[in-house]
């Protein structure tokens, strides 16, 4: 499930000029938390008309330090395999509800919200299914939707109805599957108008990988969500599960892609969120990912896929916001601070508010020149970074006033101080850019600034 590199190009030469145009504030983004901000990532994404939450297993809900971690920080809940098919219908006709029933209850005596996880899918199939003849196959698919998705009506906030129905690669096509091969390209809409009838109250989502930026899979995504919006088809939700690492980082067009989505009428949840790595660099990437979801409002939550490192399925990564004593990473004060949270203690240091503002203060007819602001708080700060994001085929050809580093691809600009970023409250710096257009004249994104 770990996606693809993105393609990125390389880096132009351009100059600056002192010439000043209209200030344009795109963007004032606090990194920090007012003095009531909320201390946990549930709460704080919950001040922010959202939800956190986090995969499940139910035969680690016995364990104190996963149930404390899981009943204190989140507010949300995905099945990790409790709800596959393989688990809930391993005979035909045979539904044994309880490990999910578990983690049902458990969530349901928190407040905690459920997100269903998955009605059908190609993989973790028991047997009998791949062998049953395509009328008889649809029988059963419409049957095990019905029964799960009564058993559990008013209890699941959204349903993973179909999952990884595409390819990866470049063709766009529909995926090899035993519903695929048999029922054709329209078991997915039957199954969403199956899933509708037996629970007419929850989200019915589409879910996949190797989707979070726009390439070939994302835009088949797209067109068929775009054509069932078009006919009706109820469909309201579709899930990016966003596996990073080195090799498959953050897209630079993250948030444009979930604002496409977005924009065809549906919401969009980042539903299977892990990132390998650590410290900073792992800190800045989950930082990124909560800032595009707070940046698109039809995004309405988030899910890491996991408590802890221990227990990922890609645990050699350490991925996950909590290491496997459960003590906070970086990536947990990064993420709770892009919340508007403020830290209880551990993993990865303060939360001294600044903001960051941007101007475009120069234009010729192939490139501009931006400008960011950085603001200390309330409280002097002795260092801040903020990220500028371009989309392609920009290019930042020069800096100044700043130490930058780059994502894989140069698209992604993490700004940092030029030697010392001490600010007193109140005080500002700068920092300058030119942006070599290449006929894409968009402005610039840019993150909230992250003081220390």
């Amino acid at each position: 499930m770990i996606g693809t590199s993105q393609n990125r190009g390389l880096l132009a030469v351009a100059r600056p000029t002192a010439l000043l145009a209209a200030t344009l504030v795109v963007a004032v983004l606090a990194s920090a938390p007012s003095a009531s901000a909320a201390t946990t990532l549930g709460a704080s994404a919950a001040e922010k008309g959202r939800y956190f939450g986090t995969a499940v297993a139910a035969n680690h809900l016995g364990e104190s330090g996963y149930a404390s971690t899981l009943n204190q920080e989140f507010n949300s809940v995905t099945p990790e395999n409790e709800m596959k098919w393989d688990a809930l219908e391993p005979s035909r006709n045979s539904f044994n509800y309880g490990a999910a029933d578990q983690i049902v209850s458990h969530a349901q005596g928190r407040g905690m919200k459920i997100r269903g996880h998955t009605l059908v899918w190609h993989s973790q199939l028991p047997g009998w299914v791949g062998s049953l003849a395509a009328a008889d196959l649809r029988t059963a698919m419409n049957n095990h939707i019905t029964q799960v998705a009564q058993h559990y009506k008013g209890k699941i906030h959204s349903w993973d109805v179909v999952n990884e129905a595409f390819q990866d690669g470049s063709s766009g096509a529909r995926r090899s599957s035993p519903f695929q091969d048999k029922l054709g390209n329209g078991f997915i809409e039957e199954a969403f108008r199956t899933a509708r009838a037996a629970d007419p109250a929850a989200k019915l989502c589409y879910n996949d990988y190797n989707t979070d930026g726009q390439n070939a899979k994302s835009n088949a995504v797209y067109a068929m969500v775009s054509d069932f919006k078009a006919r009706g088809v109820p469909i309201d939700c579709v899930g990016f599960q966003s596996h990073f690492n080195a090799q498959s980082p953050v897209p630079s067009d993250y948030q444009q892609n979930l604002q496409r989505f977005a924009n065809l009428g549906v919401d969009v949840q980042i539903t299977e969120l892990d990132i390998e790595g650590s410290g900073t660099a792992q800190a800045d990437s989950y930082r990124r990912v909560v800032q595009a979801c707070l940046a698109v409002s039809r995004c309405t939550g988030i899910t890491v896929w996991g408590v802890t490192d221990k227990y990922s399925w890609r645990a050699s990564g350490t991925p996950l916001l909590f290491d496997g004593n459960y003590a906070k990473k970086a990536a947990y004060t990064s993420v709770l601070t892009a919340l508007g949270g403020s830290s209880s203690g551990g993993g990865g240091g303060g939360s001294q508010a600044c903001t960051a503002t941007y101007s475009e203060t120069e234009r010729w007819g192939d490139r501009f020149n931006g400008k960011v602001t950085v603001t200390a708080g309330s409280s002097a700060i002795t260092g801040w970074t903020v990220d500028v994001t371009v989309r392609a085929p920009q290019k930042v050809s020069t800096t100044w006033n700043g130490t930058p580093a780059w994502d894989s691809g140069g698209n992604v600009m993490t700004m940092k101080p030029n030697g010392n970023g001490t600010l007193a409250a109140g005080a500002a710096t700068s920092f300058g850019f030119t942006v070599m257009a290449n006929g894409e004249w968009s402005t610039p994104t840019v993150g909230a600034c992250t003081a220390s």
